[in-house]
């Protein structure tokens, strides 16, 4: 990885310029989430990324301090849309969690799927599938944003009515395992993401209430 330092100097713009202010991270992060997603990590240069919003790599260092900084900004955006989707659905639906924890679940369920299969970039970097092929040393970041995002569903799932040797840690990997397997089938037109949710929801509930 060339050096920030290093690569700088190099670089003719005006610092302003190199700045770019807030929209021009946000495109930055949007152009290496294509690249990513389509290329791969190893695939994708910085100065790929710079090149596709007009920028000379070095005015990129700014930004960010090296391409792993990036894929973590990248993720760290995917899973803030998962978490926007979950608490625009829970307010849309006003659904209280401690008085209907069934509802509550499927809301967020039904919110997860919209981002995940909606063929986007961040959603593809996200999936599970997908960070297996990041640097191993990037791994304890990335799982650790993923185990942030995941306890908004542990919650979820400690309000459930379950029976009581019900190991709620293998109601979440099975909920989880059947949301994220959907993306590899999933064809727009038979079903909805709140299909796929309620389904899925209806399903666990015959088996763990």
């Amino acid at each position: 990885m060339t050096n920030r330092v290093a690569e700088a100097p190099a670089d003719p713009q005006p610092k302003a310029e190199a700045r770019g202010g807030e929209s021009r991270r946000e495109a930055l992060l949007d152009a290496a989430a294509a690249m990513f997603a389509a290329k791969g990590y190893d695939g994708t240069s910085i100065r790929d990324i710079a090149g596709a919003v007009g920028m000379l790599p070095g005015s990129l260092y700014y930004h960010f301090k090296s391409k792993e900084d990036m894929l973590i900004a990248v993720y760290r955006k995917g899973v803030a849309r998962f978490e926007a989707a979950i608490d625009e659905a829970l307010g849309k639906t006003g659904v209280k969690t401690v008085s209907e924890p069934w509802q509550a679940i499927e809301a967020a369920c039904a919110a997860h799927l919209s981002i995940l299969l909606d063929g986007g970039d961040y959603a593809r970097i996200v999936n599970p599938e997908f960070v297996r092929s990041f640097p191993p040393a990037m791994l304890p970041t990335l799982n650790a944003e993923r185990d942030r995002y995941e306890r908004h569903f542990e919650k979820l799932i400690a309000a459930l009515p379950l029976a009581p040797e019900t190991d709620r840690w293998l109601f979440k990997v099975a909920l989880f395992g059947s949301l994220n397997w959907s993306q590899t089938w999933y064809r727009k037109g038979r079903y909805t993401p709140g299909d796929i949710a309620a389904a899925f929801i209806g399903m666990l509930r015959q088996k763990g209430a």
